[in-house]
């Protein structure tokens, strides 16, 4: 585990008071695990659960795709909101209603498995409570980002961030695969055992999070969702998840398409890919933490090595160029998730960084909605098509130049 970081006071930001405790990653870690593990556990299990209620496809995509849109709608509330409140009582808020939602949402799916409902009834339930469980969890990574921006100082922050992606990482490969163990012996067990685990988080947040608060008090001024500041990193944000969402449902079809695999091989082959993208984020954003490079060049060099694994894919014939193409652009995005974050902190002053940090998980949250669907209708026109799209786009943005792009940091070293 990383030691605590002490807040070193880069020059525009303001230093805690003394003897503020410093803050320990270690908790945000095991929040950020056992959550993406939960909600990676519930994608996982909605195929199967949507096919005994009766459900359609599109009702259970709609119950998941729901959850990033209240994401979307919330997130900079949130934010903001801790901007003025603290991050501590907003974060454990957020999180407490994550808690009551979600446990609520899998003892709905447990009723309705036994009860057999409306089909009606059970979509509506799924939809209600999927959104409840996204809106508070909007307050998690904003929350999060903004108090990692007010203890790390601003070189440090790419390497912070980082270490709560490979968290996060860990969690995402974990939750498929702990649902289908569980799952063997009944779909009831996951739901049961995920919705625990985020309270156990809960109460680890309340315990060791800092309960004295050191960031600056919200200014009057509102920070606009137009602020040039933000054009950048929301422009990334939105790009590497948009690009990571559409590789996720397009490879299914991929693998049957162009693989010309049978469903079951195709079933495997998308596994297998999915996996290795878990297993490459966390291997980058782990070596991030080794890196001394700015947020600006890891952005670009994560974009540049995502846009060739993506790339490659068009050439790919086999599973393993598949999987290989898969890791290249994973390492890649594991080099950009944290590093936006960071470009975010660093372009506004202390005051700012809970509504900052809202306004970028905003922007993943649209990526994660966008991303399925416009990868799904350019797939009707090629099945290489995704791809090429996608790394067009992160080519573009490793090309955008950076003039005119002055951070709060750069301007206290000027003054």
């Amino acid at each position: 585990m990383p030691a605590p970081y002490t807040p070193a006071g880069p020059p525009g930001l303001p230093l805690p008071a003394a003897g503020t405790p410093r803050l320990r990653l270690q908790p945000l870690m095991f929040e950020n695990f056992v959550c993406t593990l939960s909600m990676m556990s519930f994608v996982a299990l909605i195929g199967p659960i949507a096919r005994l209620l009766g459900l359609a496809p599109w009702q259970a995509g709609m119950a998941v795709t729901v959850g990033g849109l209240a994401w979307v709608l919330l997130a900079r509330r949130w934010g903001a909101a801790s901007d003025r409140w603290g991050r501590r009582p907003i974060l454990l808020r957020g999180l407490g209603g994550f808690v009551l939602s979600y446990a609520m949402l899998c003892a709905f799916i447990v009723f309705a498995l036994r009860t057999q409902p409306p089909v009606w009834l059970a979509f509506a339930g799924l939809v209600l409570l999927r959104g409840m469980a996204g809106g508070f969890y909007a307050a998690v990574p904003a929350t999060g980002a903004a108090l990692i921006a007010d203890h790390v100082p601003g070189p440090q922050r790419a390497a912070a961030m980082a270490t709560l992606g490979a968290a996060s990482g860990i969690g995402m490969v974990a939750g498929p695969g702990v649902a289908g163990l569980l799952a063997a012996h009944s779909l009831e067990l996951p739901l049961l055992i995920t919705a625990a685990l985020p309270a156990l988080a809960l109460l680890v947040l309340w315990r060791w999070l800092p309960r004295t608060e050191h960031h600056a008090n919200a200014a009057a001024g509102h920070l606009k969702i137009s602020d040039p500041r933000l054009r950048r990193p929301m422009a990334v944000a939105f790009c590497a998840m948009f690009s990571v969402t559409t590789a996720q449902v397009v490879v299914g079809f991929f693998a049957l398409d162009r693989l010309q695999l049978d469903a079951t091989a195709a079933a495997r082959a998308a596994g297998m890919a999915l996996a290795v993208v878990g297993l490459a984020l966390i291997l980058a954003q782990l070596l991030v933490r080794k890196l001394t490079w700015t947020p600006q060049r890891l952005i670009r060099m994560g974009c540049g090595l995502s846009a060739l694994g993506f790339a490659s894919l068009l050439l790919a014939s086999t599973p393993w160029a598949l999987w290989a193409g898969y890791f290249v652009a994973a390492a890649g995005m594991g080099w950009v998730f944290p590093s936006v974050m960071a470009l975010a902190a660093n372009a506004v002053g202390a005051h700012e960084q809970g509504a900052t940090a809202g306004t970028v998980a905003a922007a993943h949250g649209l990526g994660m909605i966008l991303g399925p669907l416009v990868g799904t209708m350019v797939y009707a026109l090629n099945p290489g098509a995704p791809y090429a799209l996608v790394a067009l786009l992160l080519v573009l943005l490793a090309l955008w130049p950076a003039r005119g792009a002055v951070s709060v940091l750069e301007v206290g070293r000027v003054g």
